[in-house]
Parts: C-alpha cells; sequence; structure tokens
C-alpha cells in the first residue's frame, strides 16, 4: 500500500518544494512528467555528503508522487567525466593507475579484485545498491553512453556555433577575483574543480586556448586523455582540429560525425537542464559563489539553449561525528553503504528529511548513534500516540517509506543500545544473544532472533567496525576476590542487596529498578523514592556502586547499561563475580 505523509502540507520543507515545482512544472510543461535532477560522479566512492544531491530531490519526487503526479528522477552518471587523480585509501600506494589521469572514468580500470569493468562502474555499483536500499527509484543516465551514442550532437554543434556568446559570459567572471573561502565551506566537487583547474598545454577547462575560446574538449584518438587542444574549428564545415599534449597526436575531424569528446562542464550542464527539460536539482554551496557553475549555467541556459535554470536549493554540507569534512577525491570516508552497515534505512532517511537543505547535519559512527537511535524510538512513540508535531510526522512518514509503500522493518525493534550491549558481550553468539534478549522481557519473551533483525545485525555491525578494541567488554572470568576482601561493611551490604534481589528483579525493568534502589535503601530510603525525594548524595552513592560493579563483572570504571550488562553475564556468573 502506498504511504500518504499526514497533514504535510506547508508543514515542512518538502511540501513546500513540491508546491512549488508542481506549480512551476505546470507553467514550463503543461500535462508532462515532472522532471527533477541529480549529477553524480563515480571518480572515487561516493560518499554521505554527495547522498544530499539525491535525498533532497527524491524526497520532493516522492511527495510530488504521493499526490498523484507523474515525475521523473533523473541521476545523471557523471561517468564521462576525466579521471582526475588517484583516490587515497582506494588503491593503496600502487601508482599504476596514474597512467589513466586524463582519459574518461569509463576507460579506467577498476580498482584490484573489482567485479566490474571499469573504474566508474565499481563505484557506481555501490551506490546503485545503497539507493535501492534506501527506496530512491531513478532514471539512471550515463554520460558516457550519452556523448558516445550522439545524443547531445546537435547541442554541441550549437554550443561551438555560438561560442563567441558563451564565451562572453564567461568573460564577466574571469577578471573577477575569487571570494576568500570561509572555514566551514565543503569542498568543491569534481565538477567545481575541474571546471576551476586545468592550465598550460591542456589548455583552460573552461575551453580557452590560443586559438580562441571553444566550449568543447576532445579525447584523444590516441592516448585516450583530455589533454587536448582545438586548434581550429569551421562552422560550416564542422571540421575540427586538435592536439594532444600528452602525446603529440594530432588530427582533424568533422564534429557532426565525431563522438569523443564532451563540453566543458559550465557548458555541459546549463545543456542537460535544457535537454531533460529539468524544473528541479538542487546544488552544494561550492555553486553558489560568482562564476560557479549553478550561477553560470542560469545564464547560458536561457541565453545559448533556450531553457530555463531548476529550482532548488543549496545545500550544506553533510558530517560524520569525529570526522573531517567529507571529499570523495580523498578517500576513506563513509559513504550510504557504510551507513547502511550499521543503521537502518529508515534512520539514515530521516537524517535527510528532518533537516532543510541549508541546515548541516552530521551523521553518527561513534557512540551518538546510541542517542540517534533513542531519539527515533522516542519519535516512533509520539507518531504512535498522536503527540508528535507535524512537521515530525511528516519527516518520519518520509522516512518509513515511499508512495511506493513501506520499507522492510525490524518486527520488535527493541533499543539500539541494548542490542549492541548484548552483541559485545555475547561476540555474536545466537544462542547467548537470543538468551539474554528473551530474559528483557519474561512476560512476552522473544522467540527468535529475527524478531529483531534487522536492527540486531546493525547494532552488531557498528560494534564490530566502529568500536575501538579497547572499549569492548570483557567480561572478568573469576572473581577480583582481593578487591571484594578489601571493602568495608558498606560496599558489602551493598553487593549483599543485589544479590538478595536477583531472583525476584530478573528482566530489564526489574534489574534496573533494583541497580537504582540498592543505594537508595541503604540511605534509608525507599526503592522507589523519586530523584525529588532525595538529596543530591544520593547519586554520588549510586556512582560509587555502578563503580564498583563494573570492577568486579568487567575490570573497567564503566561499560554497558548495567542491567543489559546483568542480564548478558547471567545470574549464576553474576553471583560468582560478585562473591556469593
Amino acid at each position: 500500500m502506498p504511504i500518504v505523509a499526514q497533514s504535510t502540507e506547508t508543514t515542512d520543507w518538502v511540501s513546500r518544494y513540491a508546491d512549488e515545482v508542481i506549480e512551476e512544472s505546470e507553467r514550463r510543461a503543461p500535462g508532462k512528467p515532472v522532471v527533477v535532477a541529480s549529477g553524480l560522479s563515480p571518480s572515487g566512492p561516493i560518499h554521505l555528503g554527495n547522498l544530499r544531491e539525491v535525498m533532497t530531490p527524491h524526497l520532493v519526487a516522492d511527495e510530488i508522487r504521493r499526490r498523484g503526479h507523474e515525475v521523473r528522477h533523473l541521476i545523471s552518471w557523471d561517468d564521462y567525466d576525466r579521471y582526475r587523480k588517484v583516490p587515497n585509501g582506494v588503491v593503496g600506494v600502487d601508482g599504476s593507475w596514474g597512467e589513466h589521469i586524463g582519459r574518461p572514468l569509463t576507460a579506467v580500470p577498476a580498482p584490484k579484485g573489482s567485479p566490474y569493468a571499469s573504474w566508474a562502474e565499481h563505484f557506481k555499483a555501490a551506490m546503485v545498491e545503497a539507493l535501492g536500499e534506501l527506496g530512491v527509484e531513478f532514471d539512471g543516465i550515463s554520460q558516457t553512453e550519452q556523448y558516445t551514442s550522439g545524443t547531445y550532437r546537435e547541442q554541441i554543434l550549437h554550443a561551438m556555433k555560438h561560442r563567441g556568446d558563451i564565451d562572453a559570459i564567461l568573460d564577466q567572471y574571469r577578471t573577477k577575483k575569487a571570494p576568500a573561502k570561509k572555514q566551514s565551506q565543503k569542498p568543491l566537487d569534481e565538477a567545481e574543480l575541474e571546471a576551476a583547474e586545468g592550465s598550460g598545454a591542456a589548455a583552460d577547462d573552461d575551453g580557452t586556448g590560443s586559438a580562441g575560446y571553444f566550449p568543447y574538449k576532445p579525447y584523444c584518438g590516441d592516448c585516450g586523455k583530455d589533454l587536448t587542444t582545438v586548434t581550429a574549428y569551421d562552422d560550416d564545415t564542422t571540421e575540427l582540429a586538435y592536439t594532444c599534449t600528452a602525446c603529440d597526436f594530432s588530427e582533424t575531424v568533422r564534429l557532426s560525425e565525431f563522438n569523443r569528446g564532451k563540453l566543458v562542464w559550465k557548458v555541459d550542464w546549463p545543456m542537460r537542464w535544457a535537454y531533460e527539460g529539468v524544473v528541479f536539482e538542487p546544488s552544494g554551496v561550492d555553486h553558489s559563489s560568482p562564476g560557479s557553475s549553478f550561477q553560470v549555467g542560469g545564464q547560458i541556459v536561457g541565453s545559448i539553449f533556450g531553457g530555463k535554470q531548476p529550482i532548488g536549493p543549496m545545500y550544506a554540507f553533510v558530517g560524520i561525528s569525529g570526522m573531517a569534512k567529507m571529499s570523495s577525491s580523498k578517500g576513506g570516508v563513509p559513504t550510504p553503504g557504510d551507513a547502511l552497515k550499521i543503521m537502518e534505512p529508515q534512520i539514515l532517511r530521516w537524517l535527510y528529511a528532518r533537516r532543510r537543505p541549508n541546515q548541516s547535519f552530521k551523521i553518527a559512527f561513534d557512540q551518538e548513534i546510541q542517542r540517534l537511535y533513542d531519539e527515533w524510538d522516542k519519535l516512533e512513540g509520539k507518531v504512535a500516540d498522536g503527540s508528535a508535531l507535524p512537521a515530525d510526522v511528516a519527516a518520519h512518514a518520509r522516512a518509513v517509506g515511499t508512495a511506493a509503500g513501506e520499507l522492510p522493518k525490524t518486527p520488535r525493534p527493541m533499543p539500539y543500545r541494548t542490542l549492541a550491549s548484548v552483541a559485545d558481550i555475547t561476540a555474536g553468539a545466537e544462542d547467548q544473544t537470543l538468551r539474554i534478549l528473551s530474559e528483557l522481557d519474561p512476560t512476552d519473551p522473544l522467540s527468535s532472533l529475527d524478531e529483531v533483525r534487522p536492527r540486531l545485525d546493525r547494532a552488531e555491525a557498528w560494534i564490530n567496525t566502529q568500536v575501538p578494541a579497547d572499549q569492548r567488554t570483557v567480561v572478568r572470568k573469576e572473581a577480583d576476590t582481593e578487591l571484594i576482601k578489601s571493602l568495608d561493611d558498606q560496599g558489602r551490604a551493598s553487593l549483599r542487596l543485589l544479590l538478595d534481589g536477583l531472583d525476584s528483579h530478573w528482566s530489564l525493568d526489574g534489574l534496573t529498578h533494583l541497580v537504582y534502589g540498592v543505594p537508595k535503601v541503604q540511605a534509608g530510603f525507599s526503592a522507589d523514592a523519586t530523584p525529588k525525594e532525595l538529596p543530591a548524595e544520593i547519586k554520588v552513592a549510586q556512582r560509587t556502586f555502578f563503580a564498583l560493579l563494573y570492577h568486579l563483572l568487567v575490570g573497567r570504571d564503566t561499560g554497558p547499561r548495567l542491567p543489559t550488562l546483568l542480564l548478558a553475564v547471567g545470574q549464576e556468573r553474576v553471583r560468582k563475580l560478585l562473591g556469593e
């Protein structure tokens, strides 16, 4: 059944953009499908920052579908871009890929061990798989296929014919001093770098050489690289001459029959807007400065190609807890696939849906992921009982499913931090995991681990891949008799109270009540006393008692939540380690 986001109109940023896009689409192309677009460069791992380029139009497109409109979400794979450099962390120290710099990404071999035919296909495949898990429906367009099949031939010839007009637009920005980069600015993306860099023998990447400006760059017919300079072009015959500074190759071709090259980026992007009829496409903050490809493209699309610039927000960067800003060319940054190993698709969708595009946010790979899941579970409860705010209800609906239906979910979503603690203690032993989880609520015991999957699998993956070895929990094999002997009367009495209550409190809620209640009882209060009824000293006593239990059970000051730890260790072993 399709998911209907309840009361979304005017309550969240997605609905507001959907209103605007539907209205604009009817004005531009009445009766035709609404077209939204994203662009991704498979130049390396496509990271979680790049995912915002997809999720922003996806969420808007999905809202439009929910309202019954036909919509196409195009993802242009910029796989005909040049291979700029070998990303760190992808192929190690092997320099053999350096020889491919300047060739199309689809002409570069895939990293060693990959089953895919090219560099572009290797990194594209990982993103396609992640988008499938996230429920993102899209039409993929390979720019290699578009250019090499001659699809854009008319547009290329048109741009070359109007090269003087394009040059005049670009010239407005060439003499302007670029603004100083802000410390918080997201690194330029691959396309913007390609547009900004390049000089010397390869000609400027805006297509300017000694023979004048040309908005088209051929790939060399000998070495296959784009280190070429157009030396002459005839509008009537479409004869184009170029030379390659990498291998000294030169040739003259008829551009009306030639398919081995592409428009330079600042012309290519607006050409595609017009060709596809794109109404909505967001862009990163790197495109917001004067002379950036988005701003220049806004002028070129209308005056050269007779189209209109898409509407769409500039989106802020996405960070990772404890990590620097992401750049796919540097490698080693988390991808959507990495995130989906430790969190369910609903959570990742929610992170992008609940923040306006111009708001930056972080994705937690550290301990914050436990707090994030707590927040999500609390929201689920509020949505279920009708107490959530309308905007939160909308973000939740966009997270749990699409217009096509709900995403697969965990049937019985136990707290992530609990599952992570159990996975940590049991080291993945399924029989022990089932025993512990079944004891969390004796009135409704778990019958199969399938009930807590895939959340359990995500929590286990987080423990195994993101928690350092020195922070993992290792339960003592034998009691610390020296520490037990050194305890004063109050310390021994606290252990006795705990041990005496284990039988009657052996559940998650019961043990929570017990471990917090022991210091209260020792101080002369009821175990049910609320914090308002207790002096501040009780908190100190509780921390001291907890530290003692951690030392006796795992040999450290801290560890997983004590009720979960006690259940995981098992009553018989707890009694042994506490000196009974």
